[in-house]
């Protein structure tokens, strides 16, 4: 195999995941700038592509975003904000639609309150669709401690959800993250 074909199989294999992903990081526009300046990182190191390669890639893209925070002050969208916008779209089954539509706001906004290590992590593997060892690669870290750490974001996740008021009405207005105030590379 060429390594022209090799580039063009990963990019179609892997191209809307790591989109996606960038997306849920940084917003639609930064996220498709991070997908493209990771890609570039793909072709010029693509003999050295690891398989599966998804989980490189959303490791170089998630340094990519790490770089542009540092170099710009201002707040990007996180994953709360991109996950509604997405899943808008989604088929909805018949049933209670106020209902689910609050049930979906609770969750969100209990997402929301989470510091952004574990709204990362669960994001990956939710709604990434990313296997703890796959997860544990982008986030550069050993399995096992990705495996406490998923643990730990689920447990304040649940805490969120039985703290979260009960919602009134399905028309609430949208969830905005908090500020992060978690460090990158203190413990979670």
């Amino acid at each position: 195999m060429t390594q022209v074909q090799r580039f063009r199989d990963v990019y179609e294999e892997c191209y809307p995941r790591v989109l996606a992903y960038a997306t849920s990081l940084v917003g639609r526009q930064a996220g498709e700038d991070i997908t493209s300046e990771t890609f570039t990182v793909a072709w010029q190191r693509v003999g050295n592509i690891p398989q599966p390669a998804l989980p490189w890639l959303l490791g170089v893209a998630r340094n990519l975003v790490r770089e542009l925070r540092r170099r710009d002050a201002h707040q990007y969208l996180l994953a709360a904000e991109e996950a509604q916008r997405i899943s808008s779209g989604a088929h909805m089954d018949v049933g209670d639609v106020a209902a689910e539509v609050t049930d979906r706001h609770n969750a969100l906004q209990a997402l929301a309150s989470l510091p952004e290590a574990d709204r990362e992590l669960l994001t990956l593997i939710a709604w990434h669709g990313l296997s703890a060892r796959e997860a544990a690669q982008v986030l550069d870290c050993t399995t096992a401690t990705l495996t406490v750490r998923l643990y730990r974001a689920r447990r304040r996740l649940e805490k969120a959800l039985e703290t979260a008021p009960v919602s009134q009405t399905a028309s609430a207005p949208p969830v905005e993250a908090p500020h992060p105030t978690h460090h990158e590379g203190a413990p979670a």
